[in-house]
């Protein structure tokens, strides 16, 4: 275990355009420990995405096959499309002390605290600082339809609706002042006792220590 103690699991929801895929950038720029979940999903790759990269892209008959053998942590279908987290890769990185950072949405946040991993889950929410700058972001990002914008400023009311499953949320005016939060919310959450294994072994050396100098007084 690389960091003497047992990796997390980061996720960052929002409702599209708020920042969390721009967010989970940054994470990964300052720490190299922080190592990005790809995902799998049956949409087809958007120009300069690259299978093992962004997604694994699939089939979706290999897509329920992965679902089927209870080889996903979480899946969920998204604006007609698959998605869903391979189990095994985020398993071996916990046990080697990595965090494993996930950008989804409300559903798969919600299998993941629900699963087997549940103690090891971090969830962030972010918030948008109004419905007419979540719009704007859309727009301008200019990556999608003006259909796909309508679909997703619709689907937004739902998805703010689950804020409160989360145990952070942040209000994302500047992407900046955001990144800096959650950064010192992770310093804080890897010093949890639980989450630091060679305490207990510290804690037994010192209590021995107490002993050897009693027995010389």
């Amino acid at each position: 275990m690389k960091n003497d103690r047992r990796g997390i699991l980061i996720i960052l929801s929002s409702p599209s355009g708020a920042g969390k895929s721009s967010l989970a950038r940054e994470l990964m720029k300052w720490d190299e420990n922080i190592i990005f979940s790809v995902s799998s999903t049956t949409r087809d790759a958007r120009p300069g995405e690259e299978n093992g990269r962004e997604y694994n892209f699939t089939t979706i008959d290999e897509f329920k096959i992965l679902v089927d053998s209870d080889k996903m942590l979480e899946h969920a279908e998204v604006f007609g499309n698959m998605y869903g987290s391979p189990i095994q890769p985020v398993k071996k990185a916990l046990r080697n002390g990595s965090d494993v950072l996930f950008d989804i949405d409300w559903q798969g946040g919600q299998q993941i605290s629900n699963s087997s991993l549940q103690d090891d889950v971090i969830s962030f929410f972010i918030l948008p600082p109004s419905i007419n700058e979540l719009e704007s972001r859309l727009l301008n990002r200019a990556q999608d339809s003006a259909q796909v914008v309508s679909d997703r400023m619709k689907k937004s009311k739902s998805e703010i609706s689950h804020w409160g499953e989360y145990d952070y949320v942040l209000i994302n005016k500047d992407l900046k002042v955001t990144g800096e939060c959650i950064k010192n919310i992770l310093v804080a959450e890897r010093m949890r006792r639980t989450r630091q294994p060679k305490l207990v072994d510290h804690v037994r050396n010192l209590q021995n220590e107490y002993t050897e100098i009693e027995g010389k007084i």
